[in-house]
């Protein structure tokens, strides 16, 4: 079944190419919920002394303006990517005024939606904009699940790869149209093999009763004030996580097959009204309460595990910058926060998911039918809520296979490309960081989703008080680690520019936010 992978790591290994393979780009974003000492979501704005969140590259914010997130730039070692976020992560810990970043995926207590701060982002157009579109998401889907913090891994190609390999590949077609192919070709098969993740890296297996506020949810009662399921793995990605829980009324579906399709797809849903989010209104008493009332207000607002993505030239629609220069890089969404580790995500981790990035642009990558969509869709679910439960199966071409089973063959068809970036590695990061998943694979007792609930019956803790106390460690961790007086200057530097341009952006001459936001969509 994994005969493709073998024949072109092979082929790749044959005509030189490991060195172009192994320079590929990784960064990372990280979301953190700031915390006060009470243990609620933190009520105080943005720290104006990590910079503006509207313009600072690397320290911004996300759904609320307590939630913090860090963007590392694109580096070819995964070891300087974890630097960066360990610098930005201590810049940020040294200067929260009694206040802690949360160590898990999901949320504090949470006294009500209401109550979570909605990022504010200034008053420029594009400010007004990026809050207005979070207003719009609180009133779709509700703001308790937008608090739900998770890590991003984003992934390309070294560019001088993909001409040799498309040489390698005998493909006589325009050489964006072949790497486009591929990217989407890797994002298909991220998305059939990708409840692998979950049952590797979820780490949310438990909630604070107060994230659910009271609604149903069948959950078990792990102590008074948490829920959790027996066999889960991650309730970030179920039923319970950030998904367009509405699709079915709105009716959106991504198609990935090509490029264009998945431009097609999304277009239609941002440029189609929705007799459901119409009910919200646009401006109510003079204050608009979403960008508009189609099934997507912009393209971030169709949540999916991976997105292919563009760089965008200042305010440009995201599909645009897809149709007009292709594919630059993968993200990969459905990373859980590590609360084992106090930058949230591992060296292990980053190494485990290169090499599976790798695997998946190697192995055959078919059209998804709406059958196999179906298959992917209950195979996350099962995996989110029920991943370590010994009767699980998933389906895979229309028949039942054991987790175990597939999850084994998966990561030994990966042991050719573990050992291609393991050349002249006397450490054999990649392919110890394999062994270690193949060790998760065969115990699910030593996944982290598994650990959280040990740690919890261990200490005789309840979901909030574990959060916390490694909360407590890794800010700990956090202030106690060193850092260059260059990283720090450079992160001063940063936050004083983005202040500036902010300033800037304000001051200058604006059109009505009306006409801005026509302008915008009009692209």
């Amino acid at each position: 079944m994994y005969h493709s992978v073998e024949k072109r790591v092979q082929r790749v290994t044959d005509e030189g190419l490991s060195d172009l393979l192994k320079r590929g780009c990784k960064g990372l974003e990280k979301e953190s919920l700031r915390v006060a000492a009470d243990g609620g979501i933190s009520q105080a704005g943005h720290p104006s002394a990590l910079g503006s969140a509207l313009t600072h590259p690397y320290i911004t914010t996300d759904y609320s303006e307590a939630l913090i997130e860090l963007i590392t730039p694109p580096f070819s070692d995964s070891g300087q990517a974890l630097q960066f976020l360990q610098d930005a992560q201590k810049f940020v810990c040294s200067r929260l005024d009694d206040e802690i970043l949360w160590a898990t995926s999901m949320p504090c207590v949470l006294a009500g939606g209401e109550n979570i701060p909605i990022a504010r982002y200034g008053s420029s157009n594009q400010g007004i904009m990026k809050t207005v579109y979070r207003r719009g998401l609180g009133h779709r889907y509700g703001r308790t699940m937008q608090v739900i913090a998770g890590v991003h891994f984003n992934y390309s190609l070294n560019t001088d790869f993909w001409p040799l390999y498309q040489t390698l590949e005998a493909d006589r077609r325009p050489l964006r149209t072949f790497t486009d192919q591929a990217y989407m070709g890797l994002t298909r098969n991220l998305l059939r093999y990708g409840w692998l993740i979950p049952y590797l890296f979820g780490a949310s297996p438990a909630v604070c009763k107060s994230f659910l506020g009271g609604k149903p949810h069948g959950l078990s009662e792990f102590d008074t004030n948490t829920l959790y399921e027996p066999y889960a793995t991650s309730l970030r990605l179920g039923d319970f996580g950030y998904t367009n829980s509405k699709e079915k009324g709105v009716g959106i579906k991504a198609s990935y097959n090509s490029l264009d399709e998945y431009i097609g797809s999304l277009t239609r849903a941002i440029e189609t009204s929705s007799p459901l989010w119409e009910k919200i209104g646009l401006v109510v008493d003079g204050r608009y309460q979403q960008l508009n009332t189609n099934i997507l207000q912009i393209e971030n607002e169709y949540y999916s595990s991976v997105r292919p993505k563009q760089l965008l030239e200042g305010l440009e629609k995201p599909v645009l910058a897809l149709a007009r220069r292709g594919v630059r890089y993968l993200e990969l969404r459905s990373l859980d926060v590590n609360a084992f580790d106090p930058l949230g995500v591992s060296r292990e981790q980053l190494d485990f998911l290169e090499s599976f990035m790798l695997f998946c642009l190697f192995q055959e990558s078919p059209p998804i039918s709406l059958q196999e969509q179906r298959e992917i869709d209950q195979n996350l679910g099962g995996v989110a809520h029920r991943g370590r439960d010994p009767s699980l199966y998933l389906l895979r071409q229309g028949r039942e296979i054991k987790l175990q089973q597939w999850a084994g063959e998966l990561c030994g068809a990966m042991t050719d490309i573990c050992q291609l970036l393991d050349d002249n590695d006397p450490a054999c990061a990649y392919t110890t960081a394999l062994q270690r998943q193949l060790e998760k694979v065969a115990e699910p007792e030593q996944t982290p989703s598994a650990r959280m609930l040990q740690e919890m019956r261990r200490h005789g803790e309840g979901f909030f008080q574990m959060a916390q106390r490694l909360s407590l460690q890794h800010h700990d961790y956090c202030n106690e680690i060193p850092m260059s007086s260059e990283r720090e200057a450079f992160f001063r530097r940063h936050a004083e520019q983005s202040l500036a341009k902010q300033a800037e952006l304000e001051a200058g001459a604006q059109i009505s936010f009306e006409q801005f936001l026509r302008d915008y969509f009009a692209q």
